[in-house]
């Protein structure tokens, strides 16, 4: 990688990066450096890594015009091609000269009108020779940018639940078997084309494959993505492996790659079948051929996953994280939740005052009936402690409650993340936010900017089983400075703009009691987030639960 240069790039600092000005239209010097801008819009920012084989280069870059992050596929001549009229060989046997280029970005606008959840969106393709492109470049492909971490830092972390695995691969696979129905191409092949969300998912990020990548090429990818996750070494080029920070797969003399179970317990067989199906001879019995067979095989083992959640899971040497129904037999004791404990104290007194109103209650009907009998049974006198009086003579019935007094707390029927301009985050975990443990938690993904820079916010879609007048929502939460409006919704699909506000916060460190306008009755509230905890580039918030308590009743 070049190395950075420093003063020498002054011209190219934010703000002055906007059309017309001299930055943009000065000849550009020849290779790729940080600052640079291409067709007097991208900035380069960061280089994470490179496709020899294909002669492209992996940034994250800046759209100056949008103020957005994005990846770009940088198409560089080798030395040895200066004039770039014939095609030259490069690393694995292929060439990346300018005739090869020129097929690589036709391949690119092909791919334009192709979307899917699976793999980042072709947003702009450079020409080689236009405005602000260095004279070395042969083409570049500007695609969304897939926040979260490559495949090495991932695996860096240790190691991933196999159910875990199939879970994140199943996208990029459904990805691969779409592009390839319409005669397109991923390039799964290489670790540093892909990158894993901050959910697990995996995507395809970089665009620029080479052009001799066939969809049995993106087949083999798919198992070595899954192969690297289960196991953390890499299965297919040492180079590649090198490149990405990742370890390379050791053979054994005979040649045969070692299946994943042989690593690491816990892989299903079906995981360990479809691994060495995708990165085994074509010949071999039992090969997997197509992207779709892969999607399907990937379906079926997170179906046998979701049915057999009633039963402890084979030990697979990652610890249970908080969220799993099941946890190990040696897991220390959980510390006390003090929220939880207040709950409880609050249940019992809730119960003995009842108890003793019931008890009062029998009381006098005894007596009564004692006395309607002429009073000749014995006298029963109950002792009770005296009702302190708010205002008013003795004797006098105590005041009904004011409008809006709480009353007691009103069960969730359902929650799901209200998210219409994403994709909703961590929405697996969301309904932890309604389980009545204090411990569990639901959180937004991490974002660069604060709301509304990505969008206009995100929230929590509560529904009861029936319209309930609330007077308070309870918000326990560790993300202090999070803004929160707690809007009433006629459905769970309305758009915020068609929804009343009834009630809004800054939230603190802990619980926070939000009072509420329950004048109406509702039967859905929407916990809408337009402000995140944190600052600069490191933005989330965390909800760790919500309590409702409906409007008291005279």
């Amino acid at each position: 990688m070049p190395p950075d240069p420093g003063d020498t790039q002054r011209d190219l600092r934010p703000g002055r990066d906007a059309p017309g000005e001299t930055s943009t239209t000065t000849a550009q010097p020849s290779g790729t450096i940080t600052g640079m801008l291409l067709s007097g819009r991208y900035r380069l920012r960061t280089r994470v890594g490179s496709d020899t084989a294909a002669g492209a280069e992996f940034w994250r870059a800046e759209d100056t015009m949008l103020r957005r992050d994005v990846a770009i596929s940088v198409l560089r001549r080798l030395a040895a091609d200066p004039a770039g009229d014939d095609a030259d060989p490069a690393a694995d046997g292929e060439s990346v000269g300018s005739t090869r280029a020129g097929e690589m970005m036709v391949r690119a606008l092909r791919s334009g009108s192709f979307e899917h959840t699976g793999c980042a969106r072709l947003l702009d393709v450079l020409a080689p020779g236009s405005g602000g492109m260095p004279p070395d470049v042969l083409g570049a492909a500007v695609t969304e940018w897939i926040p979260g971490k490559s495949l090495a830092e991932v695996v860096s972390d240790g190691l991933i639940k196999p159910t875990a695995v199939a879970r994140g691969v199943a996208p990029l696979a459904a990805a691969a078997e779409a592009a390839h129905r319409r005669g397109l191409v991923l390039g799964i092949d290489h670790p540093q084309r892909v990158r894993v969300t901050p959910e697990g998912k995996v995507m395809v990020c970089f665009a620029l494959p080479r052009p001799t990548v066939t969809p049995a090429d993106d087949v083999r990818g798919l198992g070595a993505v899954l192969y690297v996750l289960l196991t953390s070494h890499w299965p297919l080029s040492g180079v590649d492996a090198a490149r990405a920070g990742l370890a390379a797969t050791e053979r054994p003399p005979s040649g045969e790659l070692p299946t994943p179970s042989l690593q690491r317990p816990g892989v299903p067989v079906e995981l360990d079948t479809l691994v060495i199906g995708t990165l085994g001879p074509e010949d071999a019995p039992g090969h997997v051929h197509t992207a779709a067979a892969v999607h399907r095989l990937l379906d079926e083992v997170i179906a046998e996953d979701d049915r057999l959640a009633l039963f402890p899971p084979e030990h697979d040497g990652v610890p249970s994280s908080p969220g799993d129904v099941w946890q190990d037999d040696d897991a220390g004791q959980a510390q006390p939740d003090p929220g939880r404990r207040r709950k409880l104290l609050t249940g019992v007194a809730v119960l003995a005052v009842a108890v003793v109103g019931v008890l009062v209650f029998l009381s006098i009907q005894f007596g009564s009936l004692l006395s309607d009998d002429g009073g000749e049974g014995p006298a029963i006198v109950v002792s009770t402690p005296p009702v302190a009086q708010q205002g008013g003579e003795p004797g006098e019935p105590a005041p009904a409650p004011a409008p809006g007094a709480v009353g007691d707390v009103v069960a969730a029927a359902g929650v799901e993340v209200y998210d219409k301009a994403g994709t909703g985050d961590n929405s697996g975990r969301v309904a932890q936010v309604i389980d009545g443990d204090g411990g569990s938690s639901w959180k937004t993904s991490t974002y660069k900017d604060q709301f509304p820079v990505f969008k206009p916010g995100i929230g929590i879609m509560v529904s009861f089983a029936s319209p309930v007048s609330l007077a308070e929502i309870s918000i326990e939460s560790p993300s202090a400075g999070t803004v929160v409006q707690v809007k009433a919704a006629q459905s769970a699909d309305d758009d915020v703009e068609e929804m009343s506000t009834i009630g809004e916060a800054t939230l603190s460190d802990g619980t926070t009691a939000v009072s509420l306008d329950g004048g109406e009755p509702v039967a859905h509230v929407l916990v809408w987030i337009t402000r995140l905890s944190g600052g600069g580039s490191e933005n989330s918030s965390q909800i760790n639960e919500l309590e409702f308590r409906r409007t008291a009743v005279g």
